[in-house]
């Protein structure tokens, strides 16, 4: 099937046009089984839950199943499935990933290529390990819904990472994490062609190109108006993931004419229960901050540092300490070089020591904030200095003082022009 582009030139697309569009990607196939794989909660700002929704009802008389890429997240409840994707996808009809023991090994990427893309960084095999429900040879049809958005690990968000991290097992999500650490995010995050997305083509065009999967991909921002989808891209070609990219970085790509001192960036408590997730008010603004600066994170639903309760335990022993402790810390111990997407997480979430983190939460406490590498204000302290409902995203002045405001650091990229284009 050709590729599919729907964009809005003005705004929106309407509902008329994204149903159009997903019509005509499924139009002509003679369909009995259909497995839906969108992401979870945590991406709920992507346009992907009413996506799901509208082909749901599209695919009405064929059995579809959904599959929520939940990576190493935890898996949804049923309040967020309906927060998500509405009340019409019955409960039953969700399948649950087990990135631990839920998935088949398809092949390995040769050392040689790993080494090839990341400048010599790497050079060990890395395993691909898929789930095993997209191995199911009684799907007719696989549609992989996400949006393409700047992403700290892979550069880009979407298209194949949704089936090899998303739906992938512990081998790859590990590696491929590693592998972006080690390159350097700043060197990645809203570019095309990262090496962990060479890595993902490759896996792709040698284990997995027989499987019936489709890519249906967003480009979205949300506003206090709420989500805009500007476009909508159906097919399998690496150029339409190309080409979306392109769309992602006129609108989610946010450039600034100065380093920032002060940041505020806000967490909802829906989507946001864990440092592993609120950690993105860090990677989407580093290239913003100026040296010295200070980020304060309002984390009001932050219980916990990870998703997975192993994974919590590391980030407690570990803390966010900078990328040359934790490459010491990952050679002498045994627990990290076994969790080697934990080891590029504690990467991802220090500032290196160029600029100040400070959570306001209550429910982690200050002293298992502070031991983790970060600062800790009171949530009540911040709620009070910072009228989260009042203040508009980018800059304003509290109390006399300049601030940055930060709705929703998942939508997008925040970048001091030189910074960036000096990677």
């Amino acid at each position: 099937m050709a590729s599919i582009i729907a964009e809005s030139e003005h705004g929106s697309l309407s509902l008329e046009q994204l149903k159009a569009c997903l019509a005509q990607s499924v139009q002509d196939r003679n369909l009995k089984k259909v497995l839906l794989i969108p992401p979870d909660i945590t991406r709920l700002n992507s346009g992907a839950g009413q996506l799901t929704a509208l082909y749901y009802d599209l695919l009405d008389g064929i059995h579809v199943d959904v599959l929520p890429a939940l990576g190493t997240h935890a898996p949804m409840t049923r309040a967020e499935q309906v927060a998500f994707f509405g009340e019409r996808i019955p409960e039953e009809r969700f399948l649950v990933h087990r990135w631990r023991d839920g998935v088949t090994k398809v092949g390995e990427v040769p050392g040689d290529f790993v080494r090839a893309v990341s400048e010599g960084l790497m050079d060990e095999p890395m395993d691909v390990e898929v789930s095993d429900y997209i191995l199911d040879p009684s799907y007719d049809l696989i549609l992989s819904i996400g949006q393409v958005v700047p992403h700290e690990v892979a550069g880009m968000a979407n298209f194949n990472k949704n089936i090899f991290v998303g739906c992938g097992g512990s081998a790859i999500i590990n590696y491929s994490h590693f592998l972006g650490a080690l390159y350097g995010m700043e060197r990645v995050m809203g570019r095309d062609n990262s090496p962990v997305h060479q890595v993902f083509d490759y896996a792709e065009k040698h284990f997995i190109s027989h499987l019936p999967i489709m890519y249906v991909l967003t480009v979205t921002t949300e506003d206090a108006d709420g989500i805009h989808v500007h476009s909508v891209s159906a097919g399998r070609a690496r150029e339409l993931f190309s080409q979306t990219i392109q769309i992602s970085q006129k609108h989610n790509l946010n450039f600034l004419d100065k380093p920032l001192q002060k940041v505020v960036a806000y967490l909802d408590p829906e989507k946001y229960h864990t440092t592993w997730l609120g950690n993105k008010a860090i990677y989407r603004t580093r290239m913003a901050m100026a040296d010295g600066g200070r980020l304060i994170v309002i984390a009001p639903g932050v219980k916990g540092f990870g998703e997975d309760l192993d994974n919590d335990i590391l980030i407690r022993k570990y803390g966010y300490f900078g990328r040359d402790r934790v490459l010491s810390l990952v050679k002498s111990n045994t627990d990290l070089q076994n969790s080697l997407g934990v080891a590029a997480h504690l990467i991802h979430g220090s500032s290196e020591g160029r600029f100040s983190v400070t959570y306001a939460t209550d429910g982690l406490s200050a002293h298992d904030v502070e031991s983790a590498g970060f600062e800790h204000m009171p949530l009540q302290q911040a709620l009070d200095t910072f009228d989260i409902n009042a203040i508009s995203d980018g800059p304003d002045f509290i109390d006399g003082e300049e601030i940055f405001f930060i709705k929703n650091p998942a939508t997008g990229l925040w970048a001091h022009k030189e910074r960036f284009y000096a990677q």
